[in-house]
């Protein structure tokens, strides 16, 4: 292998061809370097913490092996790592990370990517997804391990010897300060939870248990080939969910991704919300019901349904470039009411700066219990005040020579997209074009694939199907 390169949400590669035993000491090893450098230097934020790094992982083939050999090298440089008792939850983890004053912490987790794949996630000391300017630093010791001609001489696989502990206790105590289980308790809903056979049972379904909800699990065993599906709680993979509330024995349906930081909310009639609808929901809910106060935060492809919303309640939005770090970071520096993205992420202040499918679920569960109103209604009167917004995501191809052409074309500006003016050219990530009447598209190069991603957004069905068309006219 050439190099582990570290990606939005850390290093992902194929088990056995890229995902190796050797590969993932060597990328610790990395890791270990950089904390320990950070533990010298008097003016870092960890000088003078405890060496302590959480290790977890997911429901993927070989997650505690290739976790106890992680420890391995960690401990060999002077680390203590602290392994979770069982497959864990990635926000659980980062707030293990916060809670417990670690150093650090490594999950190996996918995400939500096919079973084939596995991947290592390194959190900074704040729980938050590392930033480019610390895996930067981390390839870069990777790199030079890797022309030393570095290995590591570990125990046979699976046997190195770990401690390890329940993180579920100190979380559950968390979500307690900032879900109304009471409200909850007395809604007495019924609830069915799409688990994906990932990491979140006994968490999301042990919650609403415990305040007396009528729940309803699909796929809450371990799976680690996912029904040999991706382990996605989009609206393929919260179909299963969708007919059961349809046919109304639930009235709300919520789902979780493999390792439980994204979530798919499925509203009453059977409908799959997207993520941009929960999030201006969650702002909703937070700002009007529970009267928090700050911003909020969202990344450049999300929604401005947001930004409606929030001018409504009189609230400051600010955007940032894709990847939840970016968010988290925002986050830590300034009180942000939520933070969220398209793709299915969410947070909220006082809690980690890393995605929490668990929260953004019981959140939505709370908005239904608090206004008595099943979400697709409560989004019909928004839209009464804020208009309706209409979203998509396409892919167009191209042949790998274009791309250069293509990314100069587009950077350069464009003084219409079809038949729509141009008002503003945003470049915080990717190129952005805003339109008159609040639409927008923007375009975004695939880091592994010769492709271009167009987010859209318009006012009506019409418009973003004229939208469509111009985009793949602009591309083509």
């Amino acid at each position: 292998m050439d190099s582990i390169k570290f990606g939005t949400s850390g290093w992902r590669g194929i088990i056995a061809r890229d995902f190796t035993f050797d590969n993932v000491r060597l990328a610790t090893q990395g890791i270990a370097d950089y904390l320990n450098s950070e533990l010298r230097t008097p003016n870092s934020e960890l000088h003078g913490r405890k060496p302590v790094v959480i290790l977890g992982h997911d429901t993927r083939f070989l997650g505690r092996e290739f976790s106890l050999a992680a420890a391995e090298v960690l401990a060999a440089n002077g680390l203590k790592p602290l392994l979770c008792n069982r497959d864990t939850p990635t926000p659980v983890i980062a707030h293990t990370i916060r809670h417990r004053k670690a150093a650090g912490g490594i999950n190996m987790t996918a995400s939500h990517n096919p079973a084939e794949y596995q991947g290592l996630k390194f959190s900074t000391s704040n729980g938050a997804p590392a930033t480019p300017e610390v895996t930067k630093q981390i390839e870069a010791n990777i790199a030079k391990l890797q022309s030393q001609g570095w290995s590591f001489k570990g125990a046979v696989i699976g046997t190195y010897q770990c401690p390890t502990f329940d993180p579920q206790p100190d979380y559950f105590k968390q979500l307690r300060k900032l879900i109304d289980f009471p409200a909850l308790k007395k809604a007495k809903l019924k609830v069915a939870v799409e688990l994906e056979y990932g990491t979140g049972r006994g968490y999301l379904d042990h919650l609403l248990e415990g305040i007396g909800a009528k729940v309803t699990v699909f796929h809450g065993e371990i799976n680690p080939l996912f029904g040999g599906h991706h382990p996605e709680p989009n609206a393929a993979g919260m179909a299963d969910v969708s007919k059961f509330v349809r046919s109304g024995k639930a009235q709300i349906g919520l789902g979780l991704d493999g390792d439980a930081d994204r979530f798919g909310i499925v509203d009453k009639d059977g409908t799959w919300l997207t993520p941009n609808q929960i999030l201006a929901l969650t702002l909703y809910h937070l700002k009007k019901n529970r009267g928090w106060t700050g911003a909020v935060v969202r990344t450049v492809p999300t929604s401005h349904q947001v930004d409606a919303v929030a001018e409504l309640l009189g609230v400051k939005v600010h955007e940032t470039p894709v990847g939840f770090k970016y968010i988290g970071a925002l986050m830590e520096s300034e009180p942000i009411i939520v933070g969220g993205e398209e793709s299915g992420g969410l947070s909220v202040k006082g809690h980690v700066p890393e995605k929490d499918g668990i929260l953004a679920c019981l959140l939505m569960a709370e908005l239904v219990a608090t206004e008595k109103k099943s979400l697709g209604r409560i989004l019909k009167e928004l839209s009464k005040q804020i208009g309706e917004f209409y979203t998509d995501r396409i892919n167009v191809s191209f042949a790998p020579e274009k791309k250069d052409a293509l990314l100069a074309k587009l950077g350069s500006g464009l003084k219409s997209i079809g038949t729509f003016k141009v008002e503003k050219f945003i470049t915080t990530d990717g190129f952005k074009f805003l339109l008159p009447n609040r639409e927008w598209v923007a375009f975004r190069a695939s880091g592994t694939e010769p492709l271009i991603r167009c987010y859209i957004e318009a006012k009506s069905r019409a418009g973003l199907k004229k939208l469509q068309a111009a985009c793949r006219q602009v591309l083509a």
